[in-house]
């Protein structure tokens, strides 16, 4: 589904990402690990839109889509959560899933504006289905409370609702289990089977081993900006650079 080959991006004498190359099998949960400063939040700007590699493809279900605009990269069916939360902590839960779907919609301007009777229902049924995607983080009970009220678990899922609403092939998924309780990451493990159970693929930067290596088929390392090791999690667990550059060996 996503190809990436030698992808490398610099911030001035710094090269964040060097020559990476990357294979996202469909129907597949793919993890990308490594050290903080790795390179893993650079890389998944790359492909989605954020930052236009220095060199190097992307290239998603045979189309390069290096250099495109976030919402072109969106539209073409990849979207994404963040590292740092990115909510609008004022509107409530179910606006905030809303903003997930506008590319979706087809209402323009002057419709908007005039409230025509083909906009009124493509609204109306434009919140249903993001109800929908509420009850399907299990969030449906928040739906009218102002996102920045949630927890930070919460928060979390709710990012996730509202990159799903854009009807993604493919979500990219920036340290989900960052601030979740022990409980919340066990229902994230579920959530993630019933993402994969509608089509849709992850590519997943997560820095919590347990749920690692007990949800993904297959990681890719990085480290110091280069791909390390890439394989099944049996296989990175017994990679022995891996072990002395990132799952604690002496």
């Amino acid at each position: 589904m996503l190809t990436t080959d030698k992808v490398t991006v610099k911030f001035g004498g710094l090269t964040a990402v060097n020559q990476v190359s990357v294979h996202v099998e469909a129907h597949r949960i793919t993890g990308l690990i490594g050290p903080n400063g790795a390179g893993k939040t650079t890389f998944f700007n790359c492909i989605s839109g954020v930052y236009r590699p220095n060199s190097g493809s992307v290239i998603f279900e045979g189309n390069h889509i290096e250099g495109k605009k976030p919402y072109q990269v969106n539209r073409a069916g990849i979207s994404r959560t963040y590292q740092i939360i990115n909510l609008f902590k004022k509107m409530n839960v179910l606006e905030n899933v809303l903003v997930g779907m506008h590319p979706r919609l087809k209402s323009g301007y002057l419709s908007d504006m005039f409230r025509t009777p083909s906009q009124r229902r493509e609204e109306k049924a434009a919140y249903e289905r993001a109800y929908e995607w509420l009850k399907f983080v299990d969030l449906q009970d928040h739906a009218l409370d102002p996102a920045g009220s949630l927890s930070y678990g919460k928060q979390r899922l709710l990012e996730i609702a509202r990159s799903l609403a854009s009807t993604p092939k493919l979500i990219l998924l920036d340290e989900p289990a960052a601030g979740m309780n022990s409980k919340e990451k066990e229902e994230l493990d579920e959530l993630l089977k019933r993402i994969l159970e509608l089509g849709v693929t992850v590519l997943m930067v997560e820095h919590d081993m347990k749920l690692v290596m007990g949800i993904c088929h297959y990681l890719n390392v990085l480290s110091e900006g280069k791909l390390l090791a890439k394989g099944t999690p049996s296989e990175i667990q017994n990679n022995p650079d891996v072990i002395q550059a990132y799952l604690g060996g002496e």
